[in-house]
């Protein structure tokens, strides 16, 4: 019996669906433009530029290993083009040297002011990978839950001030979130229809989620699981009508595998598994193929491993291997040297235990449900709400095509990815790191639009309002996206009463303090105590240091490294809730936290005005001993 071809939507049903999904991915390019414009480099920036630069230049690739190479390579392209010079000095190797940083304060320091501009090229580079990520939304959520779903993924992932905030960076966040749930999609549509085609599609998409961030190795095994559970849940064909219970079925076509017949399931196994085997090898030999090969099958036994996991007790002071000496030292490693010695170093990063902040306790060591926690104060409450509509219409609404397996298949990797980041309580800092869960939830929340139908006028105007709700509250913080708070949490301003780092104050604000510093020129003196690698200097701001006051003395005086002075003080977040990111003490500057700020740079940068009198209440003379 011949498989029933698709029905074709109508040209016209079609048409203003995708010119809307134009309109909304166009403004997204131009929010992220505008954001990799206006914000100054971010932490982590400083240091993937030149690393980027690195892999095109001198062709190697140890330099930000923790990382894989794929999205600083492509934000390196235009800097690339331009010539734009880097200062390779001092280049030790991994994994006991991490020689990046030092590389981003050379190109710093070598370009000035002119460095800005260069990381606006950089960041535009990588707005194509968040369109990808949007495209991918609208298109998966469109075939399991109907057409206004697929709208509505796409607005959500495009007004999301987390998808935002990370878009705008070259960090690799918001492209591993955009390349993973390409990948995912790519396996959907082959577990659909299972030809060559998709297979091919679905090995490069894998190979490309790989090339982004580590954390979709994952993947490798989830999938093989995947597999199994689609080929376990065979639907049975339908029974005949007024058919004898008794009688054998016939064989029926069934669509989930291409037309294949029920009767033949044993037989469509092998040819199903090769068809695994060969998207799991292409995605393993793409990932490779990033690295150009560079030590692919390197023996295990040949690596210095810096964790404890891989390199044995005491690798932490003293790089060892706990295989050198065992049956499996002649191993070769079909896997690129430096992305398996980057998981190594992200490995010890988790085993060493750094410290920690939540809602204003900070610990060694992390929380396992802090990625939960900052999921849900950093998320709009329109869209908690929509998850709320999502599972009455998931319960009560039967439009779309979607089916428990086509669901298991969404939401898996985003629950591995969740479970894999949360086990490692190690240190929780950063909910980048779980980034890429997010549009697989934005696709599963879209279903929301299921309720929207004759009778139902209630429920779609909620709907509609909760989207709205969620697309206000992010643009209302824009372009400040990456301190983003909602409303329950108190927004912004009550940001760090819950989480810092890089989830408030990453360094993102010096241009608009620069604005501010500019406006107010009878601010001065200007001292300034500033959480980024950036120098102000470059941006044109002249400051003096904060006097740090200091809290390790026990005789319960007041001590200050210098004495106070009426004047402007700005004082990045991070550094006014005394966070301990480096590990060392950091509360200098908690004699400033009760004053109210006269001014603000975006969320992240707090601007005081001490008068002589506020001094004099404030900080006593120095006490020297």
């Amino acid at each position: 019996m011949p498989a029933v071809p698709a029905a074709r939507t109508p040209p016209g049903d079609a048409f203003w669906p995708g010119c809307l999904a134009g309109v909304l991915l166009a403004i997204h390019a131009g929010l992220l433009a505008w954001m990799g414009y206006r914000n100054s480099p971010s932490i982590d920036e400083i240091a993937h530029l030149p690393a980027g630069i690195s892999h095109w230049e001198l062709w190697r690739f140890d330099l930000y290993c923790v990382n894989p190479p794929l999205v600083r390579m492509l934000a390196a392209v235009p800097l690339v083009w331009v010539g734009a010079e880097c200062d390779w000095a001092d280049l030790k190797s991994p994994p006991d040297y991490r020689p990046e940083f030092g590389a981003g304060r050379r190109f710093l320091q070598l370009h000035g002011a002119r460095a800005f501009w260069y990381f606006t090229l950089a960041r535009w580079a990588c707005i194509p990978l968040s369109l990808v990520g949007g495209v991918v939304c609208w298109r998966w959520a469109r075939r399991l839950y109907g057409a206004a779903a697929g709208l509505v993924a796409l607005a959500l992932w495009c007004f999301s001030p987390n998808i935002l905030a990370n878009a705008a960076m070259i960090t690799p966040d918001a492209g591993a979130a955009a390349l993973g749930v390409l990948a995912g999609y790519r396996f959907w549509r082959w577990l659909k229809d299972p030809n060559w085609l998709n297979v091919l599609l679905a090995g490069a998409a894998l190979a490309a989620a790989e090339l982004a961030k580590s954390t979709w190795c994952v993947l490798f095994g989830l999938w093989v699981v995947l597999w199994l559970v689609w080929r376990a849940a065979w639907p049975a064909p339908p029974a005949a009508p007024n058919a004898n219970p008794a009688a054998e079925p016939a064989a029926m076509p069934d669509a989930s595998i291409g037309g294949a017949p029920s009767a033949s399931k044993s037989a469509a196994v092998r040819p199903s598994l090769l068809q695994l085997a060969c998207i799991l090898l292409v995605g393993l030999d793409g990932l490779n193929l990033g690295y150009l090969y560079e030590g692919t099958f390197t023996p295990l036994g040949q690596y210095q491993f810096v964790s404890e996991t891989l390199g044995g007790t005491g690798a932490h002071v003293s790089p060892g291997n706990r295989f050198a000496h065992g049956v499996m030292a002649n191993l070769p490693v079909p896997l690129p040297y430096y992305y398996l010695l980057g998981l190594d170093i992200q490995r010890r990063d988790f085993e060493v235990c750094k410290w920690c902040y939540l809602r204003g306790e900070q610990k060694e060591g992390g929380w396992w449900y802090w990625y939960l926690y900052a999921f849900l104060v950093k998320t709009p409450l329109g869209t908690w709400l929509l998850v709320g509509i999502a599972l009455y219409a998931a319960v009560r609404c039967r439009s779309g095509t979607a089916g428990w397996r086509d669901e298991c298949v969404l939401l898996a990797p985003a629950l591995g990815v969740l479970a894999l980041v949360s086990s490692q309580t190690g240190f929780t800092r950063y909910l980048r790191y779980a980034l890429p869960i997010v549009p697989f939830c934005l696709i599963w929340i879209s279903q929301a639009a299921r309720v929207i139908g004759p009778g139902r006028r209630r429920l779609v105007v909620l709907t509609g309002g909760a989207l709205a709700w969620s697309i206000v509250s992010s643009l209302l913080i824009y372009p400040h996206s990456l301190s983003y708070f909602n409303e329950a949490a108190g927004g912004p301003r009550q940001g760090p009463a819950h989480l810092l780092d890089a989830n408030i104050d990453w360094g993102q604000d010096l241009l608009y303090l620069k604005d501010w510093y500019d406006a107010h020129p009878e601010a001065r003196p200007f001292y300034l105590r500033y959480f980024g690698n950036a120098e102000p200097q470059a941006a044109g701001i002249e400051s003096l240091a904060v006097p740090a006051l200091d809290t390790a003395g026990g005789s319960g005086r007041r001590r200050f490294d210098h004495q106070p002075q009426p004047g402007w003080y700005a004082i990045s977040v991070n550094d006014l809730y005394g966070y301990r990111h480096y590990g060392v003490e950091n509360d200098g500057c908690a004699w400033l936290r009760g004053l109210t700020p006269v001014a603000t740079a975006g969320y992240s940068i707090y601007i005081f005005h001490l008068t002589a009198d506020d001094v004099k209440r404030l900080a006593p003379p120095v006490v020297h001993n």
